[in-house]
Protein backbone atom coordinates (compact mmCIF):
# COMPACT_ATOMS: atom_id res chain seq x y z
CA UNK A 1 0.00 0.00 0.00
CA UNK A 2 3.05 2.25 0.37
CA UNK A 3 3.28 2.76 -3.20
CA UNK A 4 -0.58 3.91 -3.08
CA UNK A 5 0.08 6.03 -0.35
CA UNK A 6 3.08 7.44 -2.10
CA UNK A 7 1.36 8.13 -5.71
CA UNK A 8 -1.68 9.35 -4.95
CA UNK A 9 -0.36 11.90 -2.62
CA UNK A 10 2.59 12.89 -5.32
CA UNK A 11 0.46 12.54 -8.82
CA UNK A 12 -3.09 13.69 -7.50
CA UNK A 13 -2.20 15.55 -3.83
CA UNK A 14 -4.85 13.02 -2.04
CA UNK A 15 -3.43 12.11 1.25
CA UNK A 16 -4.81 8.67 3.03
CA UNK A 17 -5.23 8.57 6.23
CA UNK A 18 -4.47 5.06 8.11
CA UNK A 19 -8.08 4.52 8.44
CA UNK A 20 -8.91 5.18 4.67
CA UNK A 21 -6.02 2.79 3.64
CA UNK A 22 -7.58 0.29 6.02
CA UNK A 23 -10.81 0.32 4.00
CA UNK A 24 -9.20 0.14 0.49
CA UNK A 25 -7.63 -2.83 2.33
CA UNK A 26 -11.15 -4.12 3.08
CA UNK A 27 -12.09 -3.58 -0.65
CA UNK A 28 -9.73 -5.16 -2.16
CA UNK A 29 -9.74 -7.70 -0.89
CA UNK A 30 -14.18 -8.08 -1.20
CA UNK A 31 -13.44 -7.55 -4.75
CA UNK A 32 -10.70 -10.42 -4.99
CA UNK A 33 -13.25 -12.82 -2.84
CA UNK A 34 -16.40 -11.95 -5.01
CA UNK A 35 -15.00 -12.10 -8.59
CA UNK A 36 -13.74 -15.75 -7.77
CA UNK A 37 -17.92 -16.09 -7.83
CA UNK A 38 -18.89 -13.62 -10.10
CA UNK A 39 -17.15 -11.68 -12.75
CA UNK A 40 -17.13 -7.94 -11.53
CA UNK A 41 -13.56 -6.78 -12.98
CA UNK A 42 -11.01 -8.00 -15.56
CA UNK A 43 -8.37 -6.61 -13.01
CA UNK A 44 -7.92 -9.50 -10.68
CA UNK A 45 -4.25 -9.22 -9.10
CA UNK A 46 -3.42 -6.69 -5.93
CA UNK A 47 -0.93 -4.42 -7.81
CA UNK A 48 -3.83 -3.93 -10.72
CA UNK A 49 -6.08 -3.19 -8.57
CA UNK A 50 -4.36 -0.59 -6.37
CA UNK A 51 -3.02 1.45 -10.13
CA UNK A 52 -5.92 0.77 -12.32
CA UNK A 53 -8.86 0.94 -10.04
CA UNK A 54 -7.76 2.91 -6.52
CA UNK A 55 -5.10 5.16 -8.15
CA UNK A 56 -7.16 5.74 -11.42
CA UNK A 57 -10.20 7.01 -9.35
CA UNK A 58 -7.84 9.30 -7.57
CA UNK A 59 -6.90 11.58 -10.70
CA UNK A 60 -10.80 12.80 -10.57
CA UNK A 61 -9.36 15.22 -7.58
CA UNK A 62 -7.39 16.74 -10.65
CA UNK A 63 -10.77 18.05 -12.15
CA UNK A 64 -12.01 19.60 -8.59
CA UNK A 65 -8.54 20.13 -7.18
CA UNK A 66 -9.57 21.56 -3.52
CA UNK A 67 -13.51 21.65 -4.46
CA UNK A 68 -14.86 18.16 -4.20
CA UNK A 69 -18.31 18.20 -5.25
CA UNK A 70 -21.17 18.39 -2.71
CA UNK A 71 -23.61 15.68 -4.86
CA UNK A 72 -21.90 12.74 -7.26
CA UNK A 73 -23.55 10.52 -9.24
CA UNK A 74 -21.18 7.86 -10.81
CA UNK A 75 -23.11 6.53 -13.60
CA UNK A 76 -22.05 2.91 -14.99
CA UNK A 77 -19.80 2.29 -11.75
CA UNK A 78 -19.44 -1.43 -12.27
CA UNK A 79 -17.73 -3.10 -8.82
CA UNK A 80 -17.77 0.65 -7.92
CA UNK A 81 -15.15 2.92 -9.55
CA UNK A 82 -14.38 5.51 -8.90
CA UNK A 83 -17.17 6.52 -6.88
CA UNK A 84 -16.57 4.45 -3.47
CA UNK A 85 -12.98 4.93 -3.46
CA UNK A 86 -13.99 8.74 -3.85
CA UNK A 87 -16.39 8.43 -0.97
CA UNK A 88 -13.79 7.05 1.48
CA UNK A 89 -11.49 10.14 0.73
CA UNK A 90 -14.40 12.64 1.10
CA UNK A 91 -16.57 11.42 3.91
CA UNK A 92 -18.94 14.16 3.70
CA UNK A 93 -20.26 13.91 0.04
CA UNK A 94 -23.30 12.21 -1.08
CA UNK A 95 -23.03 9.66 -4.05
CA UNK A 96 -25.19 8.08 -6.33
CA UNK A 97 -23.86 4.60 -8.14
CA UNK A 98 -25.87 3.15 -10.81
CA UNK A 99 -25.43 0.14 -12.53
CA UNK A 100 -27.49 -1.67 -14.88
CA UNK A 101 -26.11 -4.95 -13.66
CA UNK A 102 -27.48 -6.66 -11.07
CA UNK A 103 -24.19 -8.66 -9.82
CA UNK A 104 -22.70 -5.30 -9.62
CA UNK A 105 -25.03 -3.19 -7.69
CA UNK A 106 -25.30 -6.44 -5.34
CA UNK A 107 -21.38 -5.76 -4.86
CA UNK A 108 -21.86 -2.01 -4.59
CA UNK A 109 -24.25 -2.30 -1.62
CA UNK A 110 -22.69 -5.01 0.12
CA UNK A 111 -18.91 -2.98 0.17
CA UNK A 112 -20.92 0.20 1.24
CA UNK A 113 -22.80 -2.11 4.43
CA UNK A 114 -19.15 -3.83 4.71
CA UNK A 115 -17.72 -0.55 5.06
CA UNK A 116 -19.79 1.14 6.88
CA UNK A 117 -20.10 4.34 4.44
CA UNK A 118 -23.04 7.00 4.93
CA UNK A 119 -24.68 9.19 2.43
CA UNK A 120 -24.46 6.16 -1.01
CA UNK A 121 -27.21 5.56 -2.81
CA UNK A 122 -27.36 2.53 -4.80
CA UNK A 123 -29.10 2.39 -7.91
CA UNK A 124 -29.48 -0.52 -10.30
CA UNK A 125 -31.21 0.72 -13.15
CA UNK A 126 -29.82 2.35 -16.32
CA UNK A 127 -28.49 5.81 -16.71
CA UNK A 128 -31.43 7.18 -18.74
CA UNK A 129 -34.14 5.89 -16.44
CA UNK A 130 -32.50 7.78 -13.67
CA UNK A 131 -31.84 11.22 -15.73
CA UNK A 132 -35.71 11.10 -16.53
CA UNK A 133 -36.60 10.78 -12.87
CA UNK A 134 -37.37 14.15 -11.18
CA UNK A 135 -35.98 13.92 -8.14
CA UNK A 136 -32.62 13.03 -9.71
CA UNK A 137 -32.61 15.30 -12.82
CA UNK A 138 -30.38 18.17 -12.66
CA UNK A 139 -29.57 17.33 -9.24
CA UNK A 140 -25.79 16.93 -9.09
CA UNK A 141 -23.01 18.65 -8.61
CA UNK A 142 -20.60 16.44 -11.04
CA UNK A 143 -21.92 13.21 -12.77
CA UNK A 144 -18.62 10.86 -13.42
CA UNK A 145 -18.03 7.70 -15.64
CA UNK A 146 -15.10 5.75 -16.77
CA UNK A 147 -14.91 3.69 -19.78
CA UNK A 148 -18.47 3.49 -20.04
CA UNK A 149 -19.82 4.80 -23.43
CA UNK A 150 -18.12 7.03 -26.66
CA UNK A 151 -18.42 10.46 -25.36
CA UNK A 152 -21.53 11.68 -27.54
CA UNK A 153 -23.41 8.81 -25.87
CA UNK A 154 -22.27 9.32 -22.47
CA UNK A 155 -22.95 12.86 -22.36
CA UNK A 156 -26.87 11.84 -23.49
CA UNK A 157 -26.45 9.58 -19.88
CA UNK A 158 -24.56 12.63 -17.96
CA UNK A 159 -25.44 15.63 -18.69
CA UNK A 160 -29.01 15.53 -17.82
CA UNK A 161 -28.46 14.50 -14.28
CA UNK A 162 -26.35 17.14 -13.81
CA UNK A 163 -27.07 20.80 -11.97
CA UNK A 164 -26.91 23.82 -14.83
CA UNK A 165 -23.34 25.47 -12.93
CA UNK A 166 -22.14 21.81 -12.41
CA UNK A 167 -20.03 19.02 -14.32
CA UNK A 168 -19.53 16.23 -16.44
CA UNK A 169 -16.35 14.34 -16.01
CA UNK A 170 -15.23 11.21 -18.10
CA UNK A 171 -12.47 9.06 -17.94
CA UNK A 172 -11.04 8.43 -20.95
CA UNK A 173 -8.20 6.72 -23.17
CA UNK A 174 -6.20 7.83 -25.99
CA UNK A 175 -9.03 8.57 -28.09
CA UNK A 176 -10.30 11.08 -25.54
CA UNK A 177 -9.43 14.00 -27.54
CA UNK A 178 -10.63 12.55 -31.24
CA UNK A 179 -13.62 11.95 -28.95
CA UNK A 180 -14.35 15.22 -27.24
CA UNK A 181 -13.98 17.28 -30.58
CA UNK A 182 -16.99 14.27 -32.58
CA UNK A 183 -19.39 14.82 -29.53
CA UNK A 184 -18.93 18.51 -28.85
CA UNK A 185 -22.39 19.52 -31.37
CA UNK A 186 -23.75 16.88 -28.56
CA UNK A 187 -22.74 18.42 -25.84
CA UNK A 188 -24.13 21.91 -27.27
CA UNK A 189 -27.64 20.18 -27.90
CA UNK A 190 -27.53 18.65 -24.29
CA UNK A 191 -26.60 22.00 -22.56
CA UNK A 192 -22.84 21.24 -22.09
CA UNK A 193 -20.03 22.91 -23.33
CA UNK A 194 -16.60 21.15 -23.81
CA UNK A 195 -14.16 23.08 -21.03
CA UNK A 196 -10.51 20.70 -20.99
CA UNK A 197 -8.77 17.50 -21.04
CA UNK A 198 -6.73 16.88 -18.19
CA UNK A 199 -3.57 14.45 -18.81
CA UNK A 200 -3.36 11.46 -16.14
CA UNK A 201 -0.35 9.81 -15.64
CA UNK A 202 -0.68 6.00 -13.92
CA UNK A 203 2.74 4.50 -12.62
CA UNK A 204 3.76 1.54 -15.03
CA UNK A 205 0.48 2.28 -17.32
CA UNK A 206 1.88 3.08 -20.70
CA UNK A 207 -1.72 4.18 -22.45
CA UNK A 208 -2.26 7.74 -22.22
CA UNK A 209 -5.13 8.56 -19.98
CA UNK A 210 -7.87 11.90 -19.73
CA UNK A 211 -10.05 13.29 -17.82
CA UNK A 212 -12.60 14.85 -20.08
CA UNK A 213 -14.06 17.76 -18.37
CA UNK A 214 -17.23 19.84 -19.51
CA UNK A 215 -19.15 22.45 -17.94
CA UNK A 216 -23.04 22.36 -17.52
CA UNK A 217 -23.97 26.01 -18.81
CA UNK A 218 -27.93 25.38 -20.13
CA UNK A 219 -30.49 22.92 -18.71
CA UNK A 220 -31.07 20.27 -20.20
CA UNK A 221 -34.36 19.64 -23.30
CA UNK A 222 -36.80 17.56 -21.57
CA UNK A 223 -36.94 14.81 -24.19
CA UNK A 224 -33.56 13.87 -22.98
CA UNK A 225 -32.19 11.39 -22.49
CA UNK A 226 -33.95 9.53 -24.55
CA UNK A 227 -35.61 6.01 -23.68
CA UNK A 228 -33.05 2.50 -22.56
CA UNK A 229 -30.63 2.20 -26.25
CA UNK A 230 -31.37 4.84 -28.26
CA UNK A 231 -28.35 7.19 -26.82
CA UNK A 232 -26.24 4.03 -27.94
CA UNK A 233 -28.20 3.17 -31.14
CA UNK A 234 -28.45 6.83 -32.65
CA UNK A 235 -25.98 9.08 -30.86
CA UNK A 236 -26.87 12.79 -31.20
Amino acid sequence: MDSLINDARTLFNVHLTARQVRALINYERELIEWNQKFNLTAIRDVESIRTKHFLDSYSCALAWKAMPPLRLVDVGTGAGFPGIPLKIIYPNMHITLVESVGKKAMFCQHIVSKLGLEGVEVIHARAEEIGQTPAKRESYDWAIARAVAKLNILSEYLLPLVKVGGSMLAQKGESAPAEAQAAEKAMKLLGGKLKQLIPVNLPGVADDRYLVLVDKIAATPPKYPRSAGMAAKMPL
